[in-house]
């Protein structure tokens, strides 16, 4: 895993550099992954950690992928984000910390949680059939 800025910026691409190391946010309907509706996975496109199952993947109707639910609970960390005059809270990636996006809690049941997650965070990984 990256250690330092150098190593991540020569891993990632730019988009993925701007939303995972920066904290920076993608174009709401610009991510492929909204489309996504196969079973599989979705990992971190920083360090390939397992974050969320199309299993607990929904339309949100937001304009980012979104989940009901991480994967795993340790896959993902949440802080308190006060950034751009609001107050939030921001995902960051369990492993790498790499930013994914930010919950709410106007999602779908059983969690009522709503994990809007930038698509150029993660990586779409297809369950074999």
């Amino acid at each position: 895993m990256p250690e330092t800025d150098a190593e991540w910026r020569e891993r990632l691409t730019d988009a993925e550099y701007r939303i995972l190391r920066d904290a920076g946010t993608e174009r709401r309907f610009s991510s492929d992954l909204l489309k996504v509706d196969e079973d599989g996975s979705f990992r971190c496109a920083g360090c390939g950690t397992e974050l969320f199952s199309t299993a607990e993947k929904f339309d949100s109707g937001t304009g980012w992928p979104s989940f009901w639910a991480p994967a795993d609970e340790a896959s993902v960390e949440t802080h308190s984000d006060t950034s751009h005059g609001m107050r939030r809270t921001e995902v960051v990636c369990g492993t790498c910390g790499g930013h994914l996006g930010h919950v709410f809690d106007d999602g779908l049941e059983p969690t009522g949680k709503r994990y809007c997650i930038n698509g150029v965070a993660l990586e779409f990984d297809p369950e074999e059939s």
